[in-house]
């Protein structure tokens, strides 16, 4: 069980169609806010947390022009509110 608070590792989520549309929502967020041209190319990790909804944390490869990157994006939802909001979008290297 999970307990509150806590980020825990979500093994095998990053094959889930749950997590896959979470990233490509993340990634279309990020290219509203950026008037950036992401390409999603697949989620390489993922972490969780229980809050007031889930917290989930998705390690993602995207093309940038053709060029591979890896980011991570933040992204927290409460399905009884029908709530998702990208908390945050960073590039962490190349893939």
């Amino acid at each position: 069980m999970a307990t509150t608070g806590g980020i825990r590792q979500t093994e095998g989520s990053q094959n889930s169609l749950e997590i896959e549309e979470l990233a490509r929502f993340a990634v279309d967020e990020h290219n509203k806010k950026q008037n950036a041209l992401l390409e999603l190319k697949k989620v390489t990790n993922v972490k969780e947390q229980v809050v007031a909804g889930t917290m989930y944390y998705i390690t993602l490869e995207a093309a940038d022009g053709g060029q591979k990157k890896v980011y991570e994006a933040k992204v927290w939802v409460k399905p009884w509110m029908n709530f998702k909001e990208v908390q945050e979008f960073k590039l962490v290297g190349d893939a």
